[in-house]
């Protein structure tokens, strides 16, 4: 039952909006720094709406990586999205394409936001939590890509550290248990030691191998 409202919805991801657009700025001067043009980023902003991946794809293509290695990386982050969208597709009703824009707005923040406990959704803060979200991403990207000169040096900037920052900050949320500290601790394990001895990007790839410990129950 829809309880709340699209603008509900918006009120609520408003402090987070700012966030994501931080990053989005971020994210468009480090692509546009990796020769990934002015229009790819964008695209990839519009179609990926995924922070992570995205991330992590310019940044296994900036440091000389695959490209099959930035997008298995890119998959494997964007892979929870996958029970994410099993969870709120109940609610999501209507004709097929209004289902498929609408499912592009499930994010984790918006997703969050929409929670109403006990497994159920409130559709239209859904929807108004991730347009705003989306707006603030691609818009974010745009001003990154087209004001990337002027912002000057993203390693001056720091933006550099944007992608370990990101990545620490995802972890964080998720480390509550002695088996998810295993499980992190494996695969920076994994990936430290594969770094000076394989191509970019395929350390990420092989350190998330280290989730399959959490398969023994």
């Amino acid at each position: 039952m829809e309880t709340g409202s699209y603008q509900q919805g918006v009120r609520e991801a408003a402090p987070l909006a700012v966030a994501v657009l931080g990053f989005g700025v971020s994210f468009g001067v480090l692509a546009r720094a990796a020769d990934f043009g002015t229009l790819a980023p964008v695209v990839m902003s519009l179609t990926t709406f995924g922070g992570s991946a995205q991330f992590a794809a310019v940044s296994v293509v900036n440091d000389g990586g695959a490209v099959a290695s930035a997008v298995v990386a890119a998959t494997l982050l964007n892979s929870r999205y996958l029970p994410l969208g099993i969870a709120v597709a109940p609610v999501l009703r209507g004709a097929l394409p209004r289902r498929l824009v609408e499912a592009q707005l499930v994010v984790d923040e918006s997703w969050a936001i929409a929670h109403r406990g006990g497994g159920r959704f409130d559709r239209r803060i859904l929807v108004g939590a991730g347009a705003l979200m989306y707006v603030g991403w691609v818009g974010g990207t745009a001003v990154g890509v087209l004001g990337g000169d002027a912002l000057g040096d993203p390693e001056t900037l720091g933006l550099d550290a944007a992608f370990p920052a990101l990545f620490l900050g995802l972890l964080v949320r998720q480390v509550h248990s002695r088996t998810a500290v295993v499980t992190a601790l494996l695969g920076a394990a994994i990936a430290i030691a594969l770094v000076p001895l394989t191509p970019p990007g395929i350390p990420i790839v092989a350190a998330s191998a280290a989730c399959l410990i959490g398969l023994r129950r």
